[in-house]
């Protein structure tokens, strides 16, 4: 399967995504998350610096709690607004006292003659936010083609249910995706000499069926294994555009991984459950701490993952101490900042690898010649989402279809879906219950 790495221009066109690339300008018509609510936790508090995509900005969250996320210099002279008084709803410079509020309009130029209307004509660039789950999400491509948010899951839940972790990756945001579509590591990264991992058993089970699918979010991958005569272990991962791995983990989690620039990128991680909140019962990979507040992991490559030959051989495949974000981190920050793909040698198991890479740049290559981005939502009837899922179950017999009625391809046949089988029980123990019942009658599921 050599012959499926990427060319050294494929390569580029996925992993460059300052503004004016196409990867970049792709992925900017979709909402993203650039921040933690909590980096902003209060009105007035204090702004924060965020790079995404290679631009430099500053979010606050104004006297009215409402979040902006602005071009970090002043229109004025370029000073950056993150030393600027955050104050009476609006971001002030402190080198002239020019004044911005959330959606980048200009406020004051208090040194300007009295009567002046010269901040009238001046739009600081600001992009609109939407809070969900703890995280603070951006869309920073063309007003005009701006979506509504989608209606995912986990944006509908209290955020007690949910948890969220933010790190840098020392590597390129394509690295952390690819790594989410390779279920095989599992098998070795993240193995335990212990019985930490009650899945294990399962896992250690060879794949009977493998089937990747295309649908209007993006990738579903569906992994059966056959750990019993007549059941079937069931993992289904969502690869959700532009770059949100919906995977089975501790709780059902969502991995997401957005460029800082090019050469790295945020790795954030949101842990959901539909019916109950968090609490000390909850399994919890991040007991151990592992990042510091600069969001840097306290074991990265410039301390080899403070790695341990010892444990190595007694506690766990790896080394490196029980938390999987920093498995992770090894196998792809260790590849380099941009790997160079012309140099794999990829087999059998990469297959949804190449599939995903595949499907990026078919998507890619439509976008140059004017196609949309697919699962954007414009209409709030339109506005569902129940067959985006992750799970790992076992169930009776080998027909998964049947037992998930809900993993169609479309947002249409997810409303049909939910009218045909309303309350489905294995519908309700794994993802969306009433949600999904709802979905049939109610015209929006706006988070």
């Amino acid at each position: 399967m050599g012959a499926q790495v990427l060319t050294k221009e494929q390569n580029e066109l996925l992993t460059r995504t300052n503004a004016g690339t196409p990867m970049g300008e792709f992925m900017r018509r979709y909402w993203m998350p650039v921040l933690l609510s909590a980096e902003v936790p209060t009105p007035d508090c204090p702004p924060v610096q965020v790079r995404i995509m290679g631009e430099d900005l500053v979010a606050f969250r104004d006297s009215l709690g409402r979040v902006g996320l602005l071009d970090e210099h002043c229109s004025h002279r370029g000073t950056s607004l993150f030393y600027g008084r955050n104050e009476e709803c609006g971001l002030r410079c402190i080198y002239h006292g020019w004044k911005y509020d959330v959606e980048g309009n200009v406020l004051d130029t208090p040194a300007e003659p009295a009567g002046s209307r010269f901040k009238n004509r001046i739009k600081h660039p600001a992009y609109p936010t939407h809070e969900a789950a703890g995280l603070v999400f951006a869309y920073m491509g063309p007003p005009e083609k701006r979506p509504l948010f989608p209606s995912y899951i986990w944006s509908m839940v209290p955020t007690s249910h949910t948890s969220v972790t933010k790190s840098i990756q020392d590597c390129s945001y394509l690295q952390g995706v690819e790594g989410e579509c390779d279920s095989t590591h599992l098998t070795f990264l993240h193995r335990f000499f212990t019985n930490r991992d009650p899945r294990r058993p399962m896992l250690e089970h060879p794949v009977r069926e493998y089937t990747i699918e295309e649908t209007d979010f993006g990738l579903r991958l569906i992994a059966v294994r056959e750990p019993e005569p007549d059941r079937s272990y069931v993992r289904v991962s969502s690869i959700v555009l532009p770059t949100y791995c919906w995977i089975p983990g501790a709780t059902k989690a969502v991995h997401t991984y957005i460029p800082i620039d090019d050469e790295h990128s945020w790795r954030i991680n949101l842990g959901y459950k539909v019916d109950a909140p968090f609490d000390e019962r909850t399994p919890n990979p991040n007991a151990e701490p592992w990042v510091g507040t600069n969001f840097i992991k306290l074991r990265n490559k410039h301390n080899h993952y403070l790695i341990d030959r010892e444990k190595q051989k007694t506690e766990n495949f790896t080394g490196l101490g029980p938390n999987f974000v920093v498995h992770d981190s090894m196998a792809t920050e260790s590849m380099g900042r941009i790997f160079d793909r012309g140099k794999e040698h990829l087999g059998v198991s990469d297959k949804a690898v190449i599939a995903m890479r595949r499907y990026l740049l078919d998507l890619l290559q439509g976008f140059q010649r004017g196609a949309e981005p697919p699962g954007l939502v414009f209409d709030e009837a339109d506005n569902i989402q129940t067959h985006v899922d992750t799970f790992a179950e076992m169930i009776d017999g080998r027909d998964w279809r049947s037992t998930y009625p809900h993993l169609v391809r479309t947002r249409q046949e997810a409303r049909a879906a939910a009218r045909e089988h309303r309350l489905d029980r294995r519908s309700e123990g794994h993802a969306h219950s009433a949600i999904l019942q709802g979905a049939a009658d109610q015209p929006t599921l706006m988070a």
